[in-house]
């Protein structure tokens, strides 16, 4: 640093001298000179900023677990777009600017989907319940409209079955079911757990008023099921056979499962080998899903949140004239 005030002394640029000494071995940027030769300068207002929204998406992105190991959080599959409305939960300020520098200087981005791979088996008879969404996932309320899919997953003893039951107001899965057999009990089970926690939270459903959805899979096209249904007064409807799109919201929260929970280490950190490896993991998704996980659909809210809204507005006491 001394022989460039000396070469600046004698009139030679700062770009120069430092040409000449990169040229011989010595590596000196001149915005390093700068640097040193100011100490006083203020820092800029945006490093200050990326540093702090930094610290914060690496405090999102990853925790130490009892082994002071550092492990990869659910957020941390987040891309930039549902990551800038987490940062600005505790950060406001914070731009998507400042988001995608800290995401890409922490090597983070966001996770893909794979190409999904078709399970269902239509019923030999063809009998079935007709579509009362025709492709409308969506509803005014919770316990409108109910739908339903399972898929499977690879374990050391075989396949495991897992079957979900959303629904479509908030995209909260209310109940899920793991099993080694795909049967009309691996469906059932999510469907009786589904009625008895919404009764149990204080919101039963109403007879006639629920739709219960699903493709048209034998185990949902069973006799067993539909008189399940029945008795308990949902109204059953069944999409078309090979048409994903009929039963669109299913496929994509299924998709997510499969992308979020099983092809990463995040909620297991081993192999699955059996059907409680793949229920531990399950559990612990479906549980980040209901409570914090952001959906663009939901005005980046989590499920738990949006029902929490819904039912404050109904119950919200009048104010005084």
């Amino acid at each position: 640093m001394a022989f460039i005030d000396e070469m600046r002394a004698e009139g030679h640029a700062v770009e120069s001298v430092c040409r000449v000494l990169c040229e011989q071995g010595c590596q000196v940027a001149a915005r390093t000179y700068r640097a040193w030769s100011q100490p006083a300068r203020p820092i800029a207002a945006r490093t200050i900023t990326d540093a702090i929204v930094e610290d914060h998406v690496r405090d999102l992105a990853w925790t130490h677990d009892e082994h002071g190991a550092r492990r990869l959080t659910p957020e941390g599959l987040y891309g930039r777009r549902k990551m800038v409305p987490l940062v600005r939960r505790s950060l406001p300020d914070a731009t998507p600017g400042a988001v995608d520098r800290a995401m890409r200087s922490l090597g983070l981005q966001g996770i893909r989907r794979s190409k999904g791979i078709r399970t269902t088996i239509p019923a030999k008879d063809g009998r079935r319940a007709g579509d009362l969404l025709n492709r409308d996932f969506s509803a005014s309320a919770p316990n409108r409209t109910w739908v339903m899919d399972f898929t499977y997953v690879r374990a050391w003893v075989g396949f495991v079955y897992v079957a979900f039951v959303v629904d479509v107001f908030a995209q909260k899965i209310v109940a899920w079911n793991a099993a080694t057999a795909k049967d009309t009990d691996l469906v059932m089970a999510p469907l009786r757990m589904a009625i008895w926690h919404r009764e149990r939270d204080g919101h039963p459903i109403v007879p006639g008023e629920l739709i219960g959805h699903a493709d048209a899979g034998s185990q949902y096209t069973s006799i067993r099921f539909t008189e399940h249904l029945a008795l308990e007064g949902v109204r059953p409807s069944i999409g078309s056979v090979g048409d994903a799109y009929d039963n669109a919201l299913m496929e994509c929260v299924i998709g997510l499962y499969k992308t979020e929970c099983i092809r990463t280490t995040v909620f297991h950190p081993g192999p699955y080998r059996t059907i409680s490896d793949v229920e531990y993991a399950t559990a612990g998704w479906v549980d980040w899903y209901n409570n914090r996980r952001l959906h663009s659909s939901l005005d980046y809210q989590t499920p738990i949140e949006f029902e929490q809204t819904h039912y404050a507005t109904l119950n919200r006491e009048p104010q005084p004239a």
